[in-house]
């Protein structure tokens, strides 16, 4: 195999993690244009097609999926010959976290508390995201380890090989935030058909999400009164009396007042499972600390 480059293999694992050449190009401050070229010299001087291209981005095929492994093992290793020749060996370790949304402010901040209190030496750096999102960065060599959702039958992110590692955290379920004046709060229930006119407030799901904020399986087109990202936000919005959302009462922590959590009736529970995921072959082991601390942090949020 000639001709693979150091820049060919950063582009390889930037379009991976990102998912499309456009997200590649703009992380890496290229144009799109270079980035398709150095796919497709990568491609030519392997004699393999490394991506699929779909509607929505693109997806590395098996022998790109191989390079990747081998691509990201080889810049690791180039990124810590430069650090020990610049001298700038760091006693601490690192560990990158990524986790969904919701886990940001109930389940990582207080593990990073646990670590600081225990005077841990890792470095943790952490990256929001999506499922698939996630799942690209763990696959990419960017993330060591993630905090994600499943919903029976739980099986795994992906299908890809080698198969991620999943270590089940916590078993919650979906329940409705709504104003603490509002007739579901009274009640101390809302039925699923009397929600289904109500004003939501979402978050934008990705390509083949739901919205993220509505009830699943809703009969009928919700009414989207207000979107955010940030859950914290979706909360406030409900305690203005600005409409309902779906959310966890394991975010009871940090819930503002004027919210109450109130069961959805007419429909099967909505069970979600909090995993930590990670990729079994690479070459440093997560910190054990950051995972013991997010081990304890589920457990006190179970109980």
């Amino acid at each position: 195999m000639a001709d693979v480059t150091l820049v060919g293999l950063r582009v390889l694992r930037e379009v991976a993690d990102r998912g499309t050449f456009t997200a590649a190009a703009h992380s890496l401050g290229y144009t799109q244009s270079a980035v398709s070229r150095q796919v497709a010299a990568l491609e030519q001087a392997t004699g393999a097609r490394l991506f699929d291209r779909f509607p929505g981005g693109v997806r590395p095929t098996g022998a790109g999926r191989s390079l990747l492994r081998h691509a990201v093992a080889a810049l690791d290793a180039l990124e810590a010959a430069d650090r020990e020749l610049r001298g700038a060996q760091d006693p601490t370790s690192r560990v990158r976290l990524g986790y969904f949304p919701a886990a940001g402010a109930v389940m990582v901040a207080d593990a990073l508390t646990a670590l600081r209190r225990e005077g841990s030496r890792v470095r943790v750096t952490t990256r929001e995201g999506s499922t698939p999102a996630l799942v690209r960065a763990l696959r990419s060599g960017t993330l060591d380890l993630a905090l994600l959702t499943s919903r029976p039958p739980h099986r795994s992110p992906d299908t890809d090989a080698p198969p991620l590692h999943v270590e089940p955290l916590l078993e919650t379920r979906l329940a409705l935030a709504v104003p603490a004046d509002s007739r579901f709060a009274d009640r101390g229930t809302a039925d699923v058909e009397d929600i289904a006119a109500e004003p939501w407030i979402a978050g934008p799901g990705g390509a083949g999400e739901p919205l993220l904020g509505v009830w699943p399986g809703l009969p009928g087109r919700p009414r989207i009164a207000h979107t955010a990202r940030d859950w914290l936000t979706k909360l406030h919005l409900v305690a203005a009396g600005a409409g309902i959302t779906t959310a966890t009462p394991a975010l009871l922590p940090v819930v503002p007042p004027g919210v109450r959590f109130v069961d959805v009736t007419g429909v099967a529970e909505e069970v979600r499972r909090v995993n930590l995921v990670s990729l079994p072959d690479r070459g440093t082991p997560p910190s054990a600390a950051l995972v013991n601390a997010l081990r304890g942090r589920a457990a006190a949020l179970a109980g």
